[in-house]
């Protein structure tokens, strides 16, 4: 499996922005999809996830209300969409997938994920 992710930019505080992350195969046929973002100077952190079989998804609480994972599967997609972006939003995002069915409480772990996106870099002015 091998995914691109895309989508990033410059964009002014309250803007939205959506994240593709594009991928080879059928890798958000019936797995498990998250977003993760790495500031600068800061650790990787858990954005959004989403068993889809459960169609549940998992936010941060920052993202939550702002954010939204939902996947293409006839196109292969999955999405980020995100809104009223925040300075604090500024960071790389990467998208992520494994071929496990991940529960509710191990969406937010990054090595639970197996493949993943290069990153794409949003970053938002105030």
């Amino acid at each position: 499996v091998q995914l691109q992710a895309f989508g990033g930019g410059l964009v002014q505080a309250g803007a939205s922005l959506r994240l593709s992350c594009a991928a080879s195969g059928r890798a958000f046929s019936s797995y498990t999809g998250a977003w993760f973002r790495q500031a600068p100077g800061k650790e990787r952190e858990f954005v959004a996830g989403i068993r889809w079989a459960s169609n549940s998804p998992r936010y941060t609480d920052s993202a939550k209300g702002r954010f939204t994972i939902y996947r293409d599967s006839a196109k292969n997609t999955m999405y980020l969409q995100m809104n009223r972006l925040k300075p604090d939003d500024t960071a790389i995002y990467y998208c992520a997938t494994t071929q496990r069915g991940l529960i509710f409480s191990a969406l937010d772990t990054w090595n639970n994920y197996d493949y993943w996106g290069q990153g794409t870099l949003v970053t938002v002015s105030s």
